[in-house]
């Protein structure tokens, strides 16, 4: 009980950043996963991680890591549009774009770490897994987060409609003059920007679940897009509060306390989704059912 009191007394003066930048992260993830797991893409936040891995590597071993995210910002967008445009013109389906970039990226990275004589291990370690320490987190980390965050969620007030009409029917959505390749575009580059800033924190391997555990649990409870948006939120922004605190209590990384958080809450979702959907049969059921025994009475 005395050390969960000192975590708590600790947090202001020690977590803020990260409370500040995971939180933001977490809703900008829910918020594109949404559109991405629809569009049957949820995977490019796992391909974009591995790339940032490979990126993350350059940065260690040219000795420039307090620059990290100037290298790796321009190669994770760049592979982003690289994964939109190969998808969108039928040259390569996009789960085998993802898994030519991912898998390439891995192995350079792996690479380069191994080259550096295990200099960098401790490095390999934090760009998988997140970071050990919450210290590590910079002030323009966190600024760059609220950055992020204030384009994402305009962007979905702003072109909602439009965002809707890519997201289910691209045919549709060009032929209402809506420009398809430009939103694609748009969601690639704030993907890539989200999937980076969060992979400091979260690490290259857990980042994608920011992305898709909060989207598919959401769908699991609720069928609007409206209310699949918001429901996403909201369980992104919780889940990372319980995971954080975990973290913190068992002196975890807290990207796989996270993500852990996640995996419970999609399993509570999918329960409750079961339940609904039984409870809706079982009143089909009845409506159907009761007629035939009225006709029978008579």
């Amino acid at each position: 009980m005395t050390d969960v009191i000192s975590i708590f007394q600790n947090i202001p003066g020690i977590a803020i950043r990260a409370i500040v930048v995971g939180s933001l992260v977490s809703l900008c993830a829910s918020l594109l996963g949404v559109t991405l797991v629809l569009k049957r893409y949820s995977m490019i936040g796992d391909g974009l991680s591995h790339v940032g891995f490979g990126a993350l590597a350059i940065a260690s071993v040219l000795q420039i890591g307090n620059a990290s995210m100037a290298i790796s910002l321009p190669i994770v967008m760049a592979a982003a549009f690289i994964l939109m445009v190969l998808n969108e013109k039928r040259r390569m389906q996009g789960d085998a774009a993802i898994a030519v970039l991912s898998t390439g990226a891995i192995a350079i990275g792996t690479l380069l770490y191994r080259l550096s004589d295990g200099q960098y291990s401790q490095d390999v370690c934090n760009s998988l897994f997140g970071t050990s320490s919450i210290n590590l987190l910079l002030e323009s980390d966190m600024w760059i987060a609220i950055g992020v965050s204030v384009v994402v969620l305009t962007a979905f007030i702003l072109f909602y409609t439009r965002i809707f009409s890519v997201t289910f029917d691209q045919t549709f959505a060009k032929a209402t003059g809506v420009h398809v390749g430009v939103y694609s575009m748009m969601l690639a580059g704030l993907t890539a920007v989200t999937v980076v800033i969060g992979m400091k924190m979260i690490g290259a391997i857990m980042i994608s679940g920011l992305i898709i555990f909060p989207a598919l649990s959401a769908m699991r409870v609720t069928k609007r897009f409206k209310s699949v948006m918001i429901t996403s939120a909201v369980l992104s922004l919780v889940c990372f509060a319980f995971g954080f605190f975990l973290s913190l209590v068992i002196g975890a990384q807290p990207g796989p306390a996270i993500i852990a958080v996640h995996v419970a809450c999609f399993l509570i979702c999918s329960l409750i989704g079961w339940l609904k959907t039984r409870k809706r049969a079982r009143m089909s059921r009845s409506i159907i059912v009761e007629p035939e025994c009225v006709d029978k009475m008579k």
